[in-house]
C-alpha cells in the first residue's frame, strides 16, 4: 500500500514536471514569437508616411509690392510670432516702416535655406530693401519656408510628421514623463506600483478613473495592438512591452511614442504623433511651441476626443491647466509663467482644422502625380510634393466666392446654398495654377466643380470664333462690318436653329470687334457661317480645348461642356500671345531624405498665332471697357489693361467670367447644381467676383505694345477706312502687317477731293 502511494506520488510530480516543461517550452514559443514580431516590425520602417504637400515660398525681394499689413498676414499664415524683440526661429517685428524677420531653416529642392536674420525695409508701395540683419549684407531674394497645405493619405488612414527626440523640445518629454508615466526611466516596461495604483483608485471609486499602462505599453497597445479591453490583449502588451524595452533604449521608444501617440481625428484622417499635433493644433513646428501648447497637447494624451480643443474648449482648458499645473510643480516652469500660461486662451490655429486647408488643390496635385506614382508611393513613402499654390492669390479668391455667393443669392431672392461656384487662377507666363476652388465649401472635399463640372461656356467660346477669322487678314480685320440680322438654320435633323441676341433686339450693322466687345449673337453666327465649324473647333483645341464637342454651328455661341480648369488653359494661351504651357499645379517631387524624384520644367508650344491674338486680345479688351463686363473698372483702376469675356447660357444656368492681365489668368464660374436658371447673366455673377479676386491680387495691366507682324493704324470709326486728326472720333486699330487700309476716309485731310467724293457717293449706294 505504502508503495503504492509513493508511486503515485511520483507520477504526479513526474506529470506536473513534464505539464510545466511542456508549459514553459510553450510559453517559450509564445516569448519567441513576440520577441520577432517586435524586432521584425520595430526595428524596419515603422510608420507607412502619407505624401506631405507643400505651397510655393512667399519670396522676400526689393520691389515686391508687399506692404506692412499684408507681411504681417503672410507670416502669421506660416505660424510665425509677433514679438517686440524677435527670438529664435519663426518670430517678427514690425513697425511701420521695418520688419525683422527670424526664418527657420528649410530644406528646398534645389538646396537647403538655413535660418536666417531678415531687416526689410517697407514702404506703402512695398519692400524697398532687404538685407542679412547680422552682417547688414543686402540680399537680393529670400524664400520662407513654405505653408504645408495637405497630405496624401489612404482612406481612414493615420497621418503623421516625423521628429527626432534631439528636435523635441524638452519640455515636452519631461514633462509627458511627469504626466504619463512618472517611472519611465526607471521601470522595465511595466510598472507593477503603477497597476497597484490604478487597481485601488479604480476600485474606490466603483469605475476606471486611472490607468496603470507606462509610456512603453501604451506604445505597444498603439503600435502593435488594438484598443480591446480583454485579457489576453492585456497579457500579450505585458510581455511586449517587456520585450521592447529588453532590445531598445529609452530614447528610442521615447522617440517611437512621439511619433505613434493618436492625437485627434480630422475626417477621415487619423492626426499621430507631436510633430503633426503641432502643425494640425497650432500652424507651427513642435520646436516652437511655448509652455501652454505643450501642455495642451501632452493634455490630449489622454483622451483626443474627450479633450478636443475644437469641440470642447472648456474641458480641453481645464486639462491643458492641470497639465501646466505639473510642469510647475515637477519644476519644469516658474511660478510666473504658469500664472501667465493658464490666463492664455488655447491660441487654436484656423477655425477647423488640420493640415488639409486645400482639398480642391490638392486633388488636382493627386491627379497630376497618377500618372507617375502608384497610390502606395503617395501614402506610405513620405514624399515631399512642392506646389505651385500661392496661399495669397487662394485665399483671395475663396474669399470673394464665400462671401460673393450670399450676396447674389440675396440680391436674387434666392435661398441660402443655392448657388454654387469654382474658380481657377494661373499665372501667364508658365501656366501655373496658383488658386483653384471647387465649391463654396472650400475647406471639404468633395464634388470638385473646377475639376469635374463641364458646363457649357455660353460666350467664352466667342474670343476663339473671332480669332479664327482674324487669322485670314485678308478677309477679315477688327473693322470688318458684320451683319446684325435674323438668322434661321435648318439642321441636319430638319430643326430650325434661330439664335437672337441676348436683348432680343437688332442694332444693324456692327464694326467686328464691337460685336465681341458687346457680345452680339447675330454677328457673331453670321461670321462663324462664314468661316465654317471646322475651323472654330480647331481653333478651340489649339487654345487646350480636349473634348470631342461636335463641329456644329452651336459652337459659335458656346454649346460645349468644359470644365473651368480647361478654360482656364485655353485663356491661358490667349494671355501668353498665343505659347501653351500645360497648367501645372507641381514643381518638383523629392523622397522624404530630400532627393529628387521628379522636376516639372516649364514646357511651351506656340499653338495659336500671335498677331490674331493680338487683335483678338484687343477687341477682349473693348469687353471691359465698352462692353459686357465695363463694371469691371468701378473696381479696379481704368490704368490697368485687362482683357476678358463674359460667358452666359440658355435660360440663364451658368454665369462665366474668363480674362487676364499681364500676370494673372482667372476663370470663375457660377450656377446651380441642379441646373435650373439662376437669372444671373455672365456679368451679373461671375464677373463681380472676377473683379474682386483681380482686386485683391493686385493683377497687372496688360502691355499694350503691338508684336512685330502688327501695326496701329488711326481707323475712321464709321468707315473703317484709314483716318487723320482731321477725323473726329478717330480710333487707333490694330491690324495685321500689310492688311491695314490703304485708302482714305472723306474725313481725313490727306483725301483728295475726288476720292472723298466718290467715297461718299459709294457710301449713299451701299
Amino acid at each position: 500500500m505504502t508503495f503504492s502511494v509513493t508511486r503515485f506520488r511520483s507520477l504526479i510530480v513526474a506529470a506536473l514536471l513534464i505539464l510545466l516543461s511542456a508549459g514553459v517550452v510553450v510559453f517559450s514559443i509564445y516569448l519567441v514569437g513576440l520577441d520577432h514580431e517586435v524586432r521584425a516590425r520595430f526595428a524596419g520602417a515603422r510608420w507607412a508616411l502619407p505624401a506631405q504637400v507643400y505651397s510655393a515660398p512667399l519670396e522676400l525681394y526689393p520691389g515686391q509690392n508687399l506692404d506692412a499689413d499684408t507681411l504681417r498676414h503672410e507670416l502669421e499664415r506660416l505660424g510665425y510670432r509677433s514679438m517686440a524683440e524677435p527670438d529664435g526661429p519663426g518670430t517678427f517685428e514690425i513697425t511701420r516702416d521695418q520688419a525683422l524677420i527670424n526664418t527657420r531653416d528649410f530644406k528646398f529642392w534645389d538646396g537647403e535655406q538655413a535660418a536666417l536674420k531678415l531687416s526689410l525695409r517697407l514702404a506703402p508701395a512695398g519692400i524697398t530693401g532687404v538685407n542679412d540683419a547680422t552682417t547688414g549684407k543686402p540680399m537680393d531674394i529670400v524664400r520662407l519656408d513654405p505653408l504645408l497645405i495637405g497630405s496624401i493619405y489612404p482612406q481612414q488612414g493615420e497621418d503623421r510628421v516625423l521628429v527626432k527626440l534631439s528636435d523635441v523640445p524638452p519640455m515636452l518629454t519631461k514633462g509627458l514623463v511627469a504626466v504619463e508615466d512618472r517611472s519611465f526611466y526607471s521601470h522595465y516596461g511595466v510598472s507593477p506600483k503603477a497597476i497597484f495604483r490604478a487597481a485601488f483608485a479604480n476600485l474606490r471609486a466603483g469605475h476606471v478613473v486611472q490607468g496603470g499602462s507606462t509610456l512603453t505599453q501604451q506604445l505597444v497597445k498603439n503600435f502593435f495592438l488594438n484598443s480591446a479591453q480583454t485579457w489576453d490583449r492585456k497579457f500579450k502588451e505585458v510581455f511586449m512591452a517587456l520585450l521592447l524595452e529588453a532590445h531598445y533604449s529609452k530614447d528610442e521608444i521615447m522617440e517611437a511614442y512621439l511619433n505613434e501617440v493618436h492625437l485627434g481625428q480630422d475626417g477621415n484622417r487619423a492626426v499621430h504623433g507631436f510633430g503633426l499635433g503641432a502643425q494640425f493644433y497650432f500652424n507651427k513646428p513642435l520646436n516652437e511651441l511655448r509652455s501652454h501648447e505643450i501642455a495642451l497637447l501632452v493634455g490630449l494624451v489622454k483622451g483626443p476626443s474627450f479633450y478636443n480643443p475644437r469641440r470642447n474648449e472648456a474641458r480641453a482648458k481645464a486639462r491643458r491647466d492641470l497639465v501646466l499645473q505639473i510642469f510647475r510643480d515637477e519644476g519644469l516652469i516658474d511660478d510666473n509663467e504658469y500664472k501667465s500660461a493658464i490666463e492664455r486662451p488655447l491660441g487654436l490655429a484656423g477655425k477647423g482644422g488640420g493640415v488639409d486647408r486645400y482639398p480642391a488643390f490638392v486633388d488636382l496635385v493627386k491627379r497630376q502625380l497618377k500618372g507617375q506614382y502608384q497610390e502606395s508611393d503617395l501614402t506610405n513613402d513620405g514624399l515631399r510634393i512642392f506646389t505651385t499654390l500661392d496661399p495669397r492669390t487662394q485665399e483671395a479668391l475663396e474669399k470673394e466666392i464665400t462671401d460673393g455667393l450670399p450676396q447674389l443669392e440675396q440680391q436674387r431672392r434666392m435661398k441660402p446654398d443655392t448657388l454654387e461656384a469654382a474658380g481657377v487662377v494661373t499665372s501667364v507666363d508658365g501656366g501655373e495654377v496658383l488658386a483653384l476652388v471647387g465649391s463654396r465649401e472650400t475647406r471639404f472635399p468633395g464634388f470638385n466643380r473646377a475639376l469635374d463640372s463641364r458646363r457649357s461656356i455660353g460666350s467664352l467660346a466667342k474670343p476663339f470664333l473671332y480669332l479664327t477669322a482674324l487669322s485670314r487678314p485678308q478677309q477679315y480685320n477688327l473693322h470688318t462690318i458684320l451683319p446684325d440680322e435674323p438668322i434661321q438654320l435648318t439642321l441636319p435633323n430638319k430643326d430650325v436653329w434661330e439664335p437672337h441676341n441676348y436683348d432680343k433686339q437688332l442694332h444693324g450693322p456692327q464694326p467686328l470687334y464691337m460685336a465681341l466687345a458687346q457680345s452680339y449673337n447675330l454677328p457673331t453666327v453670321a461670321l462663324g457661317l462664314q468661316i465654317g465649324p471646322p475651323a472654330v473647333m480647331e481653333t478651340l483645341h489649339a487654345a487646350g480645348y480636349t473634348g470631342d464637342a461636335a463641329a456644329v454651328p452651336s459652337i459659335f455661341l458656346g454649346a460645349v461642356d468644359i470644365a473651368p480648369v480647361e478654360v482656364a488653359q485655353m485663356y491661358a494661351t490667349l494671355a501668353a500671345s498665343g505659347y501653351q504651357s500645360p497648367l501645372s499645379a507641381i514643381r518638383e517631387v523629392e523622397t522624404k531624405e530630400g532627393q529628387p524624384l521628379s522636376r516639372y520644367p516649364i514646357k511651351v508650344k506656340q499653338t495659336l498665332p500671335e498677331g490674331p491674338v493680338y487683335l483678338t486680345t484687343w477687341a477682349m479688351r473693348h469687353v471691359m471697357t465698352l462692353g459686357t463686363a465695363r463694371s469691371v473698372y468701378n473696381v479696379i483702376s481704368p490704368d490697368v489693361v485687362l482683357a476678358g469675356k463674359t460667358g452666359t447660357t440658355d435660360e440663364l444656368r451658368d454665369s462665366w467670367f474668363a480674362g487676364f492681365g499681364a500676370d494673372r489668368v482667372a476663370v470663375v464660374w457660377v450656377g446651380r447644381d441642379d441646373y435650373k436658371p439662376m437669372g444671373l447673366t455672365g456679368a451679373s455673377g461671375a464677373l463681380q467676383i472676377w473683379t474682386k479676386v483681380m482686386h485683391d491680387i493686385n493683377v497687372r495691366g496688360l502691355d499694350v505694345t503691338p508684336p512685330a507682324d502688327v501695326v496701329e493704324q488711326l481707323t475712321d470709326p464709321v468707315t473703317g477706312l484709314r483716318a487723320d486728326e482731321g477725323c473726329t472720333g478717330a480710333i487707333s486699330v490694330p491690324y495685321m502687317q500689310g492688311y491695314a487700309p490703304n485708302d482714305a476716309a472723306p474725313c481725313a485731310k490727306s483725301a483728295s477731293p475726288v476720292d472723298s467724293a466718290v467715297d461718299w457717293l459709294k457710301g449713299i449706294f451701299k
